[in-house]
């Protein structure tokens, strides 16, 4: 079943909402900036008991909101940004259900399988999330790392997704092109995604409305999860309110009782 997924994006210090695509180190075009700080979101999604949910740094000067956020509800919420050998361990001991690591994977933009395994050594693939975010190219799509600057030669396909679930509990996947526009989700991309799924996936990008989680739904055949940022009414948007999210949630759940 297709299931709304919670996030909080960081940037700054700050929880925001940016089109993803115009992250870089001079800073972004942002579509929110909240008054609240990323515990206050982590409460909210406790409340609501929206589990699964990822907090994001994008970028330095996180680290302070992030375990705080992380510290409002324990084992609940992922945490990626920056993830790697030295510290994938304190995030997971600061109350981080998983890790989200994408970068560090990369060495001169080539995947290396050496540090996927020994990441995996360190987390167990019970408490590890690959992000293959991913920007289209001529030939599909390909896994964008560097905040989404730099496109690897990795490609997303069927292949690709059937090697790493070997190796993580879900994977992570934000469609870089549409990701903060709320200009509609990648359709193409979700229904790849829900072709070759055989571990959890959330897709993240584009989404702008309820109509999206059903498009979700019925693209991937229910093997796909949907992240919605901008759209959302605590996130300053007029697409969608937390409230339908959480409604969607429920009436998932009961179908599948």
């Amino acid at each position: 079943m297709t299931l709304f997924r919670p996030c909080i994006d960081l940037h700054n210090g700050k929880v925001k909402q940016i089109v993803g695509g115009s992250l870089t180190d001079n800073g972004a075009t942002t579509n929110f900036v909240s008054h609240h700080d990323a515990a206050y979101y982590a409460e909210v999604y406790r409340a609501n008991q929206l589990k699964g949910g990822h907090v994001i740094a994008l970028g330095p000067g996180n680290e302070t909101e992030a375990l705080n956020a992380l510290r409002a509800w324990p084992n609940n919420l992922q945490y990626g940004g920056g993830v790697n050998d030295q510290n994938a361990e304190l995030y997971l001991k600061a109350g981080a259900s998983h890790v989200i690591v994408t970068s560090y994977l990369f060495e001169n933009e080539q995947f290396s399988w050496d540090r996927l395994n020994t990441i995996q050594s360190i987390t167990g693939r019970e408490h590890l999330i690959l992000d293959l975010s991913c920007r289209r190219t001529h030939d599909g799509w390909h896994i964008a790392t560097n905040r989404w600057q730099t496109v690897t030669s990795l490609p997303v396909n069927g292949e690709t997704l059937s090697e790493l679930s070997e190796h993580c509990d879900e994977f992570l996947i934000h469609s870089a092109d549409v990701e903060g526009l709320q200009q509609g989700i990648d359709h193409d991309l979700v229904q790849l995604l829900g072709e070759f799924a055989t571990i959890p996936v959330t897709y993240a990008g584009g989404a702008r409305s309820l109509d999206d989680l059903q498009s979700v739904s019925q693209l991937s055949d229910g093997k796909v999860d949907l992240t919605i940022g901008s759209a959302l009414d605590i996130f300053g948007g007029k697409g969608i309110t937390l409230a339908e999210c959480v409604e969607w949630n429920n009436n998932q759940k009961k179908r599948t009782l």
